[in-house]
């Protein structure tokens, strides 16, 4: 027979003295506790487990509890649970005046009125839920300060504070931009545009703002105005824009000349166009096959005679810079199988490659191998990208270094370079480095004279990239009281200056001092480096949030696209430009 201690036996077997319980109390207690039928007052309390008496004060069952959690850790640990289940399923009772009503602890009357911690994962679970509902559904970020949308957070859960709707925007001083043109699987055209900018944190963000159905002529004057409108739209200052990166084309490059918008030349694009001369051969063999079943049948049976990969030839596509490189590895990996077929078709037998031919295209892997890597690098939405084209196009000696010598576009690239710490100037010659000292001497000036006056740059949902206008309300949701400058706040800024010296001074002291620190090592993200150095280089680091934003290639814009070919299907041909623009939206800045 099994033998169980006092400590484990449950209630239900220890029967021995006949116990009953209290009377008219519903406690829990009464399950461990009871008393013998000649204890008519019910003054002593005995334990159903250990046949203890235990002494109370009155009807106070603290003792009981203390008993418990002394001598029987267990059975305490269900009376736990069993509490925890009678507060969620309290029953109702019934008051004199005949209302229903529940009967509440104290201790759940006390956390009732105790709001959430803001750092606390349920006040943040309930805030994410918030701004979901803001970007997915589109709504301005007003509605968190409606009457109605309040009492309904209230009523789901009143101790959730609802923050005011700054904490669900954030400007930005400086921005900047790609934008493009596109036509979907249904001709229809449309123009994209993106908004990048470095954030408080010393991330770089990268949004999605549009892709608006554009069905007027693609002039320079009429791209110009819808640009103008798209920056419009979202409350975008033309000034705060930095410069807006696009390809080659001759009507955007025209509306932004228009617009008088500084302009970033694409690398990618440059790039492409600078070795499309290196190609020719190669595409007219791949477009022979590419045309003709026959051909790729043929190919594949030589692929099996010669033990090939059974890989099929690539075609470049003029908006995929890499697939150039691409197109060029996949033909000499099959350039025996294609001589084999094309050595047995008269029509294409001129196009069978020489020895040249291959030596050439072999050069021209080799180099692009490294550049197809770079450009890769150059593309992506989350790294600096834009001080490094100061570098790479000193190793250049080619055209393309002839597209970035306009005199705002290498002032652009010389000072985004040396804001970053892994270059400073190291691209630079003595007369540029003096440029950049007096340009950036001069912007940090105007930067300082503007703090005091309110800015409108970028405004984005937090972390969900639904942007309205930017208010002036604290976290709490009521308007921001202007705070009254005393005497003291003049003499405190009076005291970061010392005797005799400008605030000139004291900003060419500071970019002079970051120049001559050390360069760090080029593996080091510029954007963690220049978190923790901001405290000692406050004024530059504003500008460095200005310029380092900057993406050097066009692809958030392509990637637009790419995203609205995937929307926009054979199954899905029908959907409506407006659809179009919210599905691309919520794909791209919904994360």
């Amino acid at each position: 027979m099994l033998n169980m201690s006092e400590d484990t036996a449950p209630a239900s077997q220890s029967t021995a003295l006949d116990l009953i319980p209290r009377r008219g109390s519903s406690s829990l207690a009464w399950r461990w506790f009871g008393f013998e039928k000649t204890d008519v007052g019910q003054k002593t309390p005995i334990c159903k487990l250990c046949k203890k008496a235990v002494a109370v004060k009155e009807s106070s069952t603290t003792n009981l509890f203390h008993h418990l959690r002394t001598n029987h850790r267990k059975d305490y640990e269900e009376y736990e649970k069993l509490r925890e289940i009678a507060v969620i399923d309290k029953p109702e009772t019934t008051n004199v005046s005949g209302k229903t009503h529940t009967q509440q602890s104290l201790t759940e009357a006390f956390n009732k009125k105790v709001p959430y911690n803001k750092k606390g994962s349920r006040w943040q679970e309930i805030t994410d839920a918030v701004t979901y509902y803001i970007a997915k559904d589109m709504v301005p970020i007003q509605v968190v300060e409606r009457d109605g949308f309040k009492q309904l957070l209230n009523t789901i859960d009143s101790r959730y504070k609802l923050p005011g709707r700054k904490y669900f925007s954030q400007t930005v001083a400086h921005f900047s931009t790609t934008a493009d043109l596109w036509s979907s699987r249904t001709s229809e055209p449309y123009l994209s545009l993106t908004a990048h900018f470095i954030d408080e944190f010393w991330q770089l963000q990268s949004y999605c703002l549009q892709t608006s159905y554009f069905p007027e002529d693609h002039t320079g004057e009429l791209i110009a105005q819808g640009l103008q409108d798209a920056l419009a739209s979202w409350s975008l200052r033309e000034d705060r824009m930095v410069c807006m990166t696009t390809d080659s084309g001759a009507n955007v490059v025209s509306a932004l000349r228009i617009n008088k918008w500084k302009r970033l030349p694409c690398f990618g694009h440059r790039l492409h166009i600078a070795i499309d001369r290196a190609i020719g051969v190669c595409k007219k063999v791949v477009g022979a096959f590419s045309n003709s079943w026959k051909k790729k049948k043929k190919l594949a049976d030589a692929q099996e005679q010669l033990k090939l990969p059974e890989h099929k030839l690539i075609t470049e596509s003029p908006t995929r810079w890499g697939s150039r490189q691409c197109m060029i590895e996949r033909f000499l990996e099959q350039e025996k199988a294609i001589r084999h077929v094309l050595a047995e078709d008269k029509k294409h037998r001129h196009l069978v490659p020489t020895w040249q031919d291959v030596e050439v295209l072999e050069a021209v892997s080799k180099a692009l191998g490294p550049l197809l890597e770079f450009t890769d690098a150059l593309s992506g939405e989350k790294l600096v990208t834009v001080s490094y084209l100061k570098p790479v196009l000193a190793l250049f000696n080619t055209e393309l270094n002839t597209k970035y010598t306009e005199d705002c576009v290498d002032e652009l690239l010389s000072l985004a370079s040396t804001l970053d710490p892994r270059f400073k100037n190291r691209y630079n010659d003595d007369d540029t480095i003096k440029v950049i000292v007096t340009t950036a001497t001069a912007e940090l000036q105007a930067i300082a004279t503007e703090e005091d006056s309110p800015t409108q740059g970028l405004s984005t949902a937090s972390a969900q990239a639904s942007a309205t206008k930017v208010g002036g309300d604290d976290d709490t949701g009521e308007p921001a009281k202007k705070t009254q400058k005393s005497f003291s706040s003049y003499f405190k800024k009076l005291q970061e200056f010392k005797e005799g010296e400008s605030l000139h001074t004291i900003i060419e002291k500071e970019i002079k001092s970051y120049l001559m620190i050390p360069e760090v090592d080029s593996d080091v993200n510029p954007l963690d480096w220049w978190k923790t150095q901001e405290v000692n280089f406050p004024r530059l680091g504003k500008l460095a949030k200005k310029y380092l934003c900057i993406p050097a290639s066009s692809s958030p814009s392509e990637r637009v696209f790419s995203t609205g070919g995937n929307i926009i299907t054979c199954n899905r041909a029908a959907l409506k430009p407006d659809a179009v623009d919210r599905l691309v939206f919520l794909s791209h800045n919904l994360r």
